[in-house]
């Protein structure tokens, strides 16, 4: 029986361990699949069910310097506008087939916007954040709410908001944009709608705060008027200073021997919604991470991926096999299971604070909400997840 030429599935007998002994009538059998559109499991379980994760994404490194000079390159001879909408330039995994896609869930991309320039208002499903690594002057329009975007500043977006940016800076700008798009993509989930060709004459006003920071921007106080848990976060930004006095604060209290670190020398912590404690977003998890010059955090492997950009400092990261030397605005991808160390190789030459300083973004929340979550820290990389 020859096989069928209109039949994607395509069943091969072969001599292998565990497989049965290939015969005529097996052949027959297979081709009796294959026309069907039925795929035996004990042809593909090693595939289907390995005995831990096996990313198809790859660890990868995108250098900031050579991000921004491309991203300028496009602002003079890319517009923006309908059609296009933005002027993003999205990472692409090296083993995910030349599509945008940082890792098999996780969009990552640089946005450039020219002085004076409008990015339309429009709407969509996936969820998003910008992260500012340097510069200042463009405000993100939220529903209708000037949020001012300056570095360190890190601003969450819930899916199916309005929003729109404008740049009222003599000079360009860049930052980096975090979206779901590749998770929707795959579960074909995603919507999208344009909103209004242009913002309004008030929303082009730059206050120094706003609305959704003058109601939810106060550690440990929420408003009274609005209760009940939300799904994702309304405090639009969530600025650098509060973060940096945080990380710091860990670092010191580490110095006087109390608890407070992830590690030795390691201090972290999450962007977290007000009204839950949980994620900022639905399907993303985003931390700040600060590494004191000489530390190398132990090895750690978790379930999904993550996307790093160094903030500050200048260092060294291991992922997998592959060692990288990296500095401020440098991107990494961290795949699925794959173990993670970072060694700070920070100093006051490079870094405010003199440590090396890591934005972190990943899909954890996806993998907890399915019960499918693990972590092993260790640094022989052995012995049962945890």
């Amino acid at each position: 029986m020859t096989q069928s030429a209109t039949s994607p599935v395509r069943i091969e007998a072969v001599h292998a361990p565990d497989q049965p002994t290939p015969t005529p009538e097996l052949e027959a059998l297979y081709r009796g699949f294959e026309d069907e559109l039925l795929v035996p499991l004990w042809t593909e379980i090693g595939d289907l069910m390995p005995a831990h994760p096996q990313s198809k994404a790859t660890p990868h490194r995108w250098q900031w310097q050579t991000l921004l000079d491309l991203a300028d390159r496009a602002g003079d001879l890319v517009p923006v506008g309908r059609g296009g909408e933005r002027r993003a330039i999205a990472l692409a995994n090296p083993t995910l087939g030349g599509r945008p896609f940082a890792t098999p869930t996780l969009w990552a991309a640089i946005q450039y916007l020219m002085p004076g320039e409008d990015a339309p208002e429009h709407r969509h499903t996936q969820n998003a954040f910008r992260f500012v690594v340097e510069g200042e002057g463009v405000w993100t329009v939220v529903g209708r709410d000037p949020v001012p975007m300056n570095r360190g500043d890190f601003l969450p977006q819930a899916g199916w908001n309005l929003h729109a940016h404008h740049n009222a800076a003599a000079k360009p700008m860049a930052w980096i944009d975090g979206l779901d798009i590749p998770f929707q993509y795959y579960t074909e989930s995603q919507f999208f709608e344009f909103g209004r060709d242009e913002i309004s004459d008030a929303e082009r006003a730059t206050p120094e705060r706003s609305r959704s920071q003058r109601l939810w921007g106060h550690p440990g106080l929420r408003p009274v008027s609005v209760p009940g848990p939300m799904p994702a976060s309304p405090l639009l930004a969530y600025r650098w200073a509060d973060t940096d006095r945080a990380l710091q604060d860990q670092l010191d209290l580490e110095d006087e021997g109390y608890a407070g670190t992830l590690e030795l020398g390691h201090a972290a912590v999450r962007f977290t919604n007000p009204t839950t404690g949980g994620d900022v977003l639905p399907t993303i998890r985003t931390e700040f991470h600060r590494v004191r010059s000489g530390v190398e955090t132990a090895p750690r492997q978790e379930v999904g991926s993550s996307v790093f950009q160094v903030f500050d400092g200048a260092g060294t990261v291991t992922v997998g096999d592959t060692t990288w030397s990296v500095t401020r605005g440098d991107l990494f991808v961290v795949p699925s299971w794959q173990p993670l160390s970072i060694r700070s190789e920070a100093s006051a030459s490079d870094s405010d604070s003199g440590a090396l300083d890591l934005f972190r973004f990943s899909d954890s929340p996806i993998f907890e909400s399915l019960n499918l979550a693990r972590t092993s820290v260790s640094p022989a990389l052995e012995g049962l997840p945890r």
